[in-house]
């Protein structure tokens, strides 16, 4: 069915109450079940396990990851096949809608965890008790959903603005309940598929899973004398390193002290045909600069050297000394100069945030009253939440009052100018933003971290959830949903995120040693960078520390970043985007372990040939590998992201 919508002149001409008229008589769909109970119940289980592979993957990469289209196609899936097996009713397309808004809510609470707040914690060595990092999220994030539905007044209803991947998410639901139910079902299957290979693979390199099966119901360790369980190694140039003496060396250095190692992990391959191949190509590219040709030279030099740790004993030089010691900070240059670059480009994102708030807009008649979130519900929770915002973070993390109230109008602004990014280009500049956060407190109060880390956390929470929440209303409003169930739907979310989310960021980021300590060493480690905590530290160290406490060559890299940084993204916007080269994601390689740039590299560049390989609409290759490319991705991910936590659990079990 044809999703109806206005004109380009009725937009330009018409008054907002003349639009909400003509939805409230044409589209909405007011007898169409929308938040029941099984809905909100779906959303907030998918909303919570898919949270949870958000974090695993976005604590590997830094690169947070949509949940809402596969949310959209699992609940198709499940109570289209519960209505088959006559158990249940199918689902109808408001009430799947209500779930994506549900599940994509609660995978944006990941967001805080893997930034502002592990930098907290790397940059002070103190850890958050898990309870005050929920009710600070929880309390943040609201402040976004009560920022939102001001904006969603004039940005949906009265100027009809795109929001490209809500109107996407719109256009695949319309599709899935009107005529593309098999398409959808076989999109469901390729994803289910893929996340059992993708999760067979995962749970034969993992340890605990392998002790469960081995040891527990086969008993192996009885009759084969067996101490520890077999497994496959996921790092492939283990098997070499087994039968060769011959270690390769780069000006003297031990490759494996690089990073450079052969690994095959099937999420990365996902994350790669996700992020396409001139991406993953620019994190290649920072990647061999920086660990083949940089680091070498720098160890050589003496700017990276073994440290001694906390207990006394010598660090070796490793990946994470080499971020950490110099590479960090050319990498962290890249990616704030290159956001901000890319940001200022889009004079569109300003002048039209704040373009004609003032004027009147409509004759004072509210026919969409009864279904509207009400707007005093906003105008007295925003003051509230304010103030409780800036309570728990004077509270939680020592940010002093002041400079929590003074932040406030700062982060309110660039949230409007957020969600109008998102609703003109389907891009959220969070990172940049926060940036602005970041270095405006920091040149206020250098001395305590906790005055620019956690309001530039504030601005990219809030941002995001006021952005992220108008982008799921477009497609509830493109298909006749009612607003407020929608609004109380992504509040359903982000208590499911929240809940989900931190207890699983102490699993996998915090584990206890043998005497039950946690420890903030473990946060950043071989399996997971946390290429964003890095950055954020990055900065937040240099408001602290200054330049000058760097190595000079760290400087002059930093330099030589910046100007090519800027270079890149004139480059890009001079030829209207052709040019494949992105400042960010050279940076991000810097960061990230180089194995898992190389796997993305590889996932990237296998779906780029096999959509070179299946050009031809209707065949079953371009079926799979084109129109599916996108459930296969999100099978790789979940499958493997998963059994990975599963593995996480039982090894804290075991």
């Amino acid at each position: 069915m044809a999703i109806l919508h206005l004109t380009d002149e009725q937009i330009r001409t018409w008054t907002r109450e003349q639009k909400d008229r003509w939805w409230l008589e044409n589209v909405y769909r007011g007898d169409m079940p929308q938040l029941t109970l099984r809905s909100a119940a779906t959303g907030f289980i998918l909303g919570g396990v898919l949270a949870a592979t958000a974090l695993y993957i976005a604590g590997k990469t830094g690169i947070g990851i949509g949940v809402g289209l596969t949310s959209v196609i699992l609940a198709f899936a499940i109570y289209r096949g519960l209505a088959s097996a006559g158990i249940a009713t199918d689902f109808t397309i408001l009430e799947n809608n209500c779930t994506q808004s549900i599940a994509t809510a609660a995978g944006y609470m990941t967001q805080p965890l893997i930034s502002a707040l592990a930098a907290y914690m790397l940059v002070t060595q103190k850890i958050v008790p898990a309870w005050d990092m929920i009710i600070w999220m929880i309390v943040i994030a609201l402040l976004g959903v009560l920022l939102a539905f001001p904006l969603k007044r004039r940005f949906i209803n009265e100027e009809q603005m795109p929001f490209p991947e809500g109107r996407a998410a719109g256009v695949v639901l319309d599709a899935l309940y009107t005529g593309g139910a098999e398409a959808g079902m076989f999109k469901a299957k390729l994803l289910g598929v893929t996340a059992a290979i993708a999760g067979g693979y995962q749970m034969l390199v993992s340890d605990g899973w392998m002790k469960v099966i081995q040891f527990k119901l086969l008993r192996m360790h009885e009759w084969a004398g067996m101490k520890e369980p077999w497994t496959f190694h996921e790092r492939l140039d283990t098997y070499y390193y087994q039968v060769s003496t011959y270690v390769p060396r780069i000006l003297g250095t031990d490759i494996r002290q690089l990073g450079l190692r052969l690994t095959l992990d099937v999420a990365m391959l996902g994350i790669g045909g996700l992020m396409g191949l001139a991406v993953a190509t620019s994190c290649l590219i920072g990647m061999l600069v920086n660990f083949v040709v940089l680091a070498p030279l720098m160890i050589q030099a003496g700017d990276i050297v073994p440290r001694v740790g906390p207990t006394g004993a010598a660090i070796p030089i490793n990946r994470a000394e080499i971020v950490n010691q110099w590479s960090l900070w050319w990498g962290v240059t890249m990616m704030v100069v290159g956001s901000l670059v890319s940001l200022l480009a889009r004079p569109q994102v300003f002048l039209s945030a704040f373009k004609g708030m003032g004027r009147k807009r409509d004759t004072g008649v509210d026919v969409l009253k009864h279904i509207e979130f009400p707007l005093w519900i906003s105008a007295v929770g925003i003051p509230i939440f304010a103030v409780l915002g800036a309570w728990v973070s004077h509270h939680y993390f020592g940010v002093p009052w002041l400079l929590a109230f003074i932040s406030l109008p700062l982060i309110f602004v660039l949230s409007v100018i957020c969600a109008n990014s998102m609703a003109l280009t389907s891009w959220t500049p969070t990172g940049a933003l926060a940036k602005i956060t970041q270095f405006s407190m920091g040149a206020i109060d250098r001395v305590n971290p906790a005055s620019n880390l956690i309001p530039a956390g504030m601005t990219a929470e809030i941002a995001a959830n006021a952005s992220n929440l108008l982008s799921d209303i477009k497609p509830g409003y493109m298909l006749g949903a009612k607003p407020r169930q929608q609004a109380i739907g992504h509040v359903i979310g982000v208590f499911s995120g929240a809940l989900c989310c931190v207890p699983l960021f102490y699993l996998l980021f915090l584990p206890p040693d043998a005497n039950g300590v946690r420890s903030t060493a473990t946060i950043v480690s071989d399996q997971f960078g946390m290429p964003s905590a890095l950055q954020w530290k990055g900065v937040a160290e240099l408001i602290g520390k200054g330049v000058s406490s760097l190595p000079n060559s760290a400087v002059i890299s930093m330099v030589v970043a910046a100007i090519v940084a800027v270079v890149i993204e004139v480059t890009k916007i001079a030829t209207k985007g052709r040019f494949p080269l992105s400042a960010v994601a050279l940076g991000l390689g810097v960061v990230l372990p180089p194995e898992a740039t190389f796997a993305m590299w590889v996932g990237a560049m296998m779906f780029w040939w096999m959509g070179r390989k299946h050009r031809e609409p209707g065949t079953r290759g371009h079926v799979v590998w084109v129109e599916g490319y996108e459930s296969i991705c999100a099978g790789l991910i979940s499958g493997s992201a998963l059994i990975g936590i599963g593995n996480a659990i039982l090894n804290v079990l075991l």
